[in-house]
């Protein structure tokens, strides 16, 4: 990963996670956007990746996508899918997307997905108390599913405004 600060943050449930800051290049994805209300989102995100993962499956591919979840607001608009291996047909309501690139801070959240937002906001803290500005796009990858919740690590990653 390209340089930056890192700050170490434990509590609310997480057992050790960094905030850093980093470059990270354009992601291809395969998606399904929505505009939604964050009460409805719990029940529609759920529907949006499984259409994805038919797609996919339609194409022939069953694994080795990691999912993905793109807040392009705070409304929230999101695109909901998966990270796209290169040549990969698409079909029905998914489409061709990617992830932003630039300069980010990140966070790997460890441990169970309830704990997610006190990981977001450990990362917009981190950024207002070291002068950073968000840009407003944020984003989760999710590693491989696991289990037991406490081997589960999802990557957040805030744009940060350069200007």
């Amino acid at each position: 990963m390209a340089g930056g600060a890192v700050a170490q943050r434990r509590g609310a449930g997480v057992v050790d996670d960094a905030v850093e800051v980093l470059t990270v290049e354009v992601c291809p994805t395969a998606v399904i956007a929505a505009v939604t209300d964050w009460r409805t989102f719990p029940s529609l995100w759920p529907r949006l990746l499984g259409e994805v993962w038919a797609s996919l499956r339609d194409a022939g591919v069953t694994s080795g996508c990691p999912n993905v979840m793109l807040y392009l607001d705070d409304r929230p608009s999101v695109e909901v899918g998966v990270q796209l291996p290169a040549g990969v047909q698409l079909a029905g309501r998914a489409v061709r997307s990617q992830l932003p690139s630039g300069r980010v801070a990140r966070i790997v959240h460890r441990g169970s997905y309830d704990g997610l937002g006190a990981s977001h906001a450990g990362v917009i803290d981190w950024c207002a108390s070291n002068g950073l500005r968000l840009a407003g796009p944020r984003w989760e990858v999710y590693g491989p599913h696991r289990d037991e919740p406490e081997l589960l690590e999802t990557e957040i990653s805030y744009l940060l405004d350069v200007r």
